[in-house]
């Protein structure tokens, strides 16, 4: 038998109307924005099923640029995030594709231009009660949840990056709950994705950084 929790039922602490249109969709702007290293200048949204139906009713376009400004999901200014974007310089357009047919209703395709004009794409479902998954990267599919302290490593399909990463990870004592590669094909782009229960250290990306395959690095804390 499968348990429902009272979380999953009430939803998180937000600001509304809806835990999947507006909790998810801000969780799903903050996570892209901590994968982003830049100050981000410019956002595209491109949403998909129910999103692309009823962004607006529902507040999904507010929610998804509140995440990107950095705002959790309680934060009252997701209400005034337009104005926010303003004051911070934040340009942003949404686009309603209600042509395509995405895995999931709630599907939205965020495409970042940074200061210095560094470009990522993001996309990210909200799978209800709050709760999300990322499932791309600058087009390579991908997953994870954002609910455990996430190391994304961005890496070249070669033998003997992983043991490096899951050795880097040894040696700190981290704990993996969970770890799976991800990529373009044999040889060529690939994102090696480690979920872990506790903290991960700091000190560990430039250990990391080591090997000559990998080439960027991005940690999400809980």
């Amino acid at each position: 038998m499968n348990f429902i929790s009272a979380f999953e039922v009430i939803g998180p602490n937000m600001v509304g109307p809806s835990s999947s249109h507006t909790a998810g969709a801000v969780s799903i702007g903050k996570i892209a924005r901590k994968l982003f290293k830049e100050k981000v200048t410019e956002v595209t949204f491109t949403l998909y099923g129910s999103f692309a139906r009823t962004y607006k009713g529902h507040g999904t376009d507010r929610a998804l640029l509140g995440g990107v400004l950095g705002f959790a999901t309680d934060d009252l200014r997701i209400r005034d995030a337009f104005s926010w974007a303003e004051k911070m310089g934040v340009k942003y357009q949404y686009i309603a594709d209600k042509e395509f047919v995405p895995d999931h209703p709630n599907t939205v395709d965020i495409r970042m231009t940074g200061e210095n004009g560094t470009k990522m794409q993001v996309q990210g479902q909200s799978i209800g009660g709050g709760k999300i998954k990322i499932t791309q990267i600058n087009g390579i599919n991908v997953e994870f949840t954002g609910e455990y302290s996430t190391l994304v490593v961005k890496q070249i399909d070669k033998p003997g990056v992983v043991t490096h990463i899951t050795q880097c990870l040894s040696n700190q004592n981290v704990n993996i709950a969970f770890m799976r590669l991800f990529r373009e094909g044999k040889g060529k782009t690939a994102y090696s994705v480690v979920e872990s229960d506790e903290r991960i250290p700091d000190e560990i990306l430039e250990e990391i950084r080591q090997n000559p395959y990998v080439q960027e690095i991005l940690l999400i804390q809980i």
